[in-house]
């Protein structure tokens, strides 16, 4: 078994505690905390996502998408927390710079971050493990920290705020929170965090999801997302396209291979339906996971575009494999580095380090080559195609279609995307 000795990012102020009980609990049992008892009657906001809107062909068409409701309601209540004191640091302070070079790789100076956690150890070679509700979970949150609810099921999807922020409007997406989901992707909670992206419609929110062992250290299902006024490095870097896959009613999911850049990752995009990005791209999440494979996943242009890293760190840092110089620098690299955005802790790294420094710090990230092309294939069959599909001087030689394959329901991916070692 590979273990690291890991220092958690604490996203709560009950993080630490064994019990969250407060004297000023607004409802329920008494405790301060999103049990089964306290939720239900709480009087968190609603919001209601508008799912029957999948059709993206209006943002497509060049205009730049209105600021929704959503939009002015997460930053309204993510403020309010903000003069309430809730998080552990002000990250409005925090500095930030565009390290100079071809790449501009975003650094900001968090020497906050690494503050008050407590060391644990971490299994990092298993992306699947099992919810243990004696561990950390968003039920023991406090209710002061959740922004709003997402329906009104007994079992909300709800929004809540990073107390430890990375940037402006650092929240946490909590698909279903009183199921008790462990860390891993399905089609229904997926396609959610595209809702989310869609309707805040502002293309510098972004939402970010890690695997177990690609740096998520809460085995609770959640992604994160916040506000970046940049592009970042990623999203700029060139790509070629490997595939252009049919989905319903004439759309498609065009997927590409990104170029030039320190970490191998594939392009998932869409010009119309959102539920077909949605499906390619989590059905090939759940065959990296059934595969034992860590991958960490950028959601951008207001969910148009995905990003899909399949990395290997932490097995690295783990076998001892990465230098101690990288180590000391305490940059643990998940979706937000790895796509550009690094977080640092120590004012030497952030006045010093040059575009190479960043470079062979993501470089470690990535898989070979090698591995890579075999990652690309079980990807491609995940989303239906049996083997890979190239594109020559700008023609497609071969292409399949989502709608006539049923390899891309999930329990059939399970028993056809089963790599032995």
């Amino acid at each position: 078994m590979l273990t690291i000795k890991r220092v958690p990012t604490v996203v709560s102020n009950y993080q630490d505690q064994e019990e969250t009980t407060s004297e000023n609990s607004e409802a329920g049992c008494g405790s301060n905390c999103l049990g089964n008892c306290s939720l239900p009657v709480s009087k968190l906001p609603l919001y209601q996502i508008t799912k029957d809107k999948v059709d993206l062909t209006e943002e497509a068409s060049g205009e730049e998408p209105r600021m929704s409701f959503l939009h002015d309601l997460l930053l309204g209540q993510w403020e309010d927390r903000m003069n309430r004191g809730l998080f552990r640091y002000d990250v409005t302070s925090c500095e930030t710079k565009i390290i100079p070079g071809e790449y501009g790789f975003i650094a900001q100076l968090n020497e906050g971050r690494h503050l008050k956690k407590r060391a644990t150890e971490f299994r990092i070679d298993q992306v699947l493990q099992s919810f243990d509700e004696n561990k950390f979970n968003f039920t023991k949150i406090g209710q002061e920290e959740m922004l709003f609810r997402l329906d009104d099921s007994k079992s909300p999807s709800v929004v809540a705020i990073n107390v430890s922020p990375i940037e402006y409007g650092h929240v946490l997406l909590i698909p279903r929170v009183l199921d008790c989901l462990p860390q891993r992707i399905d089609h229904e909670s997926f396609l959610l965090a595209l809702y989310v992206a869609k309707e805040a419609a502002d293309p510098f929110f972004r939402l970010g999801y890690n695997s177990l062992g690609a740096f998520a250290t809460i085995n609770h299902l959640h992604f994160q997302a916040y506000y970046l006024p940049l592009p970042f490095p990623v999203e700029k870097a060139p790509t070629s396209r490997i595939v252009t896959v049919k989905g319903h009613q004439d759309t498609q999911v065009i997927i590409s291979q990104l170029l030039n850049y320190p970490v191998r990752g594939l392009v998932f995009e869409v010009g119309k339906s959102l539920r077909d990005l949605s499906h390619a791209v989590a059905s090939s999440c759940i065959c990296l996971q059934n595969n034992n494979i860590p991958f960490n996943v950028l959601i951008s242009d207001c969910g148009r575009r995905i990003i899909l890293f399949p990395q290997c760190y932490a097995e690295k840092q783990a076998l001892g494999e990465v230098s101690q110089e990288l180590l000391d620098t305490q940059v643990n690299p998940a979706a937000w580095e790895i796509s550009g955005h690094i977080v640092l802790k120590r004012r030497k790294d952030f006045e010093e380090a040059p575009e190479e420094y960043a470079w062979r710090v993501l470089s470690e990230v990535s898989l070979s080559e090698e591995r890579f092309q075999e990652v690309k294939a079980y990807v491609l069959e995940a989303v239906g195609l049996q083997k890979p599909i190239l594109e020559e001087n700008g023609i497609i030689q071969e292409e399949d279609s989502l709608d006539k394959l049923p390899a891309l329901e999930a329990q059939r991916v399970v028993q056809n995307c089963t790599v032995q070692h």
